[in-house]
């Protein structure tokens, strides 16, 4: 069922909740691998549907039960489930107290977290949609500028909106200077737990000390293919012009494994991110290859592990970005695969990560940023998000339908993150910021396996058209395939609560007039037409019929 973008949020109420707990004001530097980001924030969000009613009064003799102290009939209920994210954020924050801080820049022109207690702003407003109603696949319309707030001040911004159908729409904006992904999770583990009564563990690592450099006065060259200083970017960057969309698919867990398949070579397979991001790469280096642009692939790689077990807890970034520019549309699966291993593999070891942070030691002040996004023609990052808790991140009243990371940039340079399905089968949802040429060759994906986030995928809707724009069998004996290469390229990796308040509008009044009907679309088929990237490419016959233990 597709949805609708057409509706309209209204704020009525923004407040600031500080940390439960003073605290003694103090200022928390940002560690080597924090300077490496430039002042993005990022975006996260979940939909709860309506609360289940409360259960009947116990009989006599008989215990009261702890669960469904939230009336979902009562006029208050929302406000309700409001006040229990608001108490216990205001309690997480006294353990994740840089979040209600604020990054002010030093005299060395380097960016501090000034842990002030300032607070976390708190939007609360009403939407007249109905979640089953919202277009999930357009992240731009639907999210962006609606469900997920902007940031203005401080670390942190969270709305709360409630849907014409009783549920809930969580959003929160953070500074990605401030935290990566994997720390992000940790606080919003530590939040909902707060709200279930559980004490927070693990407990955050705020810890500088364990990012600290080894020899400040050694320079490694290599890092010099994976970091630019600022200084040294182009003043015009001959990246032709081209809108960015923000999308959100899903892949099913079956083509997920027939993608691991295309990948084995002397009877080993690729894991699966490594496999998908082999093949997200042959697409995008298809549309390169049409306009005469050479494409970049990074991997964001996570360096906690690499560098030891102290790491695990540890509340800040931690991230590596390496990257290749082959041309992979040239080549088979096997080959673009293994040099996506290639690109993991240079950076996957602590003995990179320390070499990174004595480079950005070397370099400072001066501010640098990964070279990939600056790079010229099509550049895409992949970051791994199958570790997103969203199912996790319950507050009490459910687990979230869906939830999602969402990334609202400014700049053409793409990024793709993989995430579980909230169905728990083994389906990925695929969150795509992408240029508006490669979005449509995703959408003209040549073997289908890039379907549009919708209400009946998630179970919200009552259609009952398929999901899928091919069946199985349609997909299963194609005569000629694309990802059969014609020659075999080498890589040229380069590894090396006080606020203003309005009177809170009705939903009778402030949905009059309105019938939230989704428009109806028609779409031309997945494997041909005008614009296909299926079309010119050298194909050859495909076993799908393999079948062994992969990796994951």
């Amino acid at each position: 069922m597709e949805g609708s973008c057409g509706y309209t949020v209204t704020v009525y109420r923004k407040e600031t909740v500080a940390a439960a707990l003073p605290q003694q004001e103090h200022w928390l530097p940002l560690s080597n691998l924090d300077l490496l980001l430039p002042p993005l924030d990022v975006g996260v969000f979940f939909c709860y549907t309506k609360p289940p009613p409360p259960p009947p009064p116990p009989l006599p003799h008989q215990p009261p039960s702890a669960a469904g102290c939230v009336d979902p009939s009562s006029a208050a209920s929302f406000a309700a489930l409001v006040n229990v994210l608001k108490v216990s954020l205001a309690k997480t924050l006294v353990t994740y107290y840089p979040l209600a801080g604020e990054v002010i820049v030093n005299s060395m022109g380097e960016p501090e977290i000034r842990c002030n207690n300032r607070g976390v702003e708190f939007i609360e407003a009403i939407a007249d949609v109905k979640l089953a109603d919202v277009e999930f696949y357009d992240a731009d319309e639907s999210f962006g500028r609606k469900l997920v707030p902007k940031k203005k001040a401080g670390v942190l911004t969270v709305q709360a909106t409630e849907t014409l159908c009783g549920g809930m729409v969580l959003g929160c904006t953070f500074d990605h200077r401030v935290a990566d992904a994997y720390s992000f999770n940790m606080f919003l583990l530590a939040w909902a737990g707060t709200a279930a009564g559980k004490p927070i563990s693990p407990l955050p690592n705020f810890r500088r000390s364990l990012l600290s450099p080894r020899n400040p006065d050694l320079h490694q060259p290599s890092f010099d293919r994976l970091f630019i200083p600022v200084s040294h970017l182009p003043l015009h960057n001959h990246r032709p012009s081209s809108e960015t969309l923000n999308r959100i698919y899903y892949i099913t867990a079956a083509s997920i494994h027939r993608l691991q398949n295309l990948t084995t070579k002397n009877g080993k397979a690729k894991t699966k991110i490594e496999a998908f991001i082999a093949y997200l790469w042959k697409l995008v280096g298809q549309v390169g290859k049409e306009s005469a642009l050479m494409t970049h692939m990074g991997v964001v790689v996570d360096g906690r592990r690499r560098i030891g077990p102290a790491m695990d807890s540890y509340f800040g970034n931690v991230l590596s970005i390496p990257y290749s520019s082959s041309p992979v549309a040239e080549i088979g699966m096997e080959d673009a695969a293994e040099i996506v291993h290639e690109i993991v593999a240079a950076a996957a070891s602590g003995e990179h990560f320390r070499g990174l942070v004595d480079w950005v030691e070397a370099m400072r002040p001066e501010a640098a940023v990964a070279r990939v996004y600056v790079e010229e023609g099509l550049p895409v990052v992949v970051s791994s998000g199958r570790g997103f808790p969203a199912a996790e991140v319950e507050f009490g009243w459910g687990k979230a339908a869906v939830g999602s990371y969402h990334f609202q940039w400014d700049g053409s340079a793409g990024y793709v993150m993989p995430m579980p399905s909230p169905k728990g089968n083994g389906d990925w949802l695929i969150y795509v910021h992408l240029p508006a040429a490669v979005v449509k060759a995703v959408e003209a994906d040549p073997l289908g396996f890039f379907q549009r986030l919708t209400a009946d995928y998630l179970m919200l809707g009552g259609s009952s058209r398929g999901e899928s724009r091919q069946s199985y069998s349609e997909m299963a004996t194609p005569s000629r395939i694309w990802m059969r290469g014609t020659s075999r390229v080498r890589s040229n990796l380069a590894s090396g609560c006080k606020g203003e308040k309005k009177r809170r509008p009705t939903a009778k009044k402030h949905m009059r007039g309105r019938k939230g009907m989704p428009a109806k679309q028609t779409k031309k088929g997945a494997t041909g037409g005008e614009g296909s990237v299926g079309s010119g490419l050298e194909l050859g016959p495909m076993d799908w019929t393999r079948t062994q233990t992969m990796p994951e």
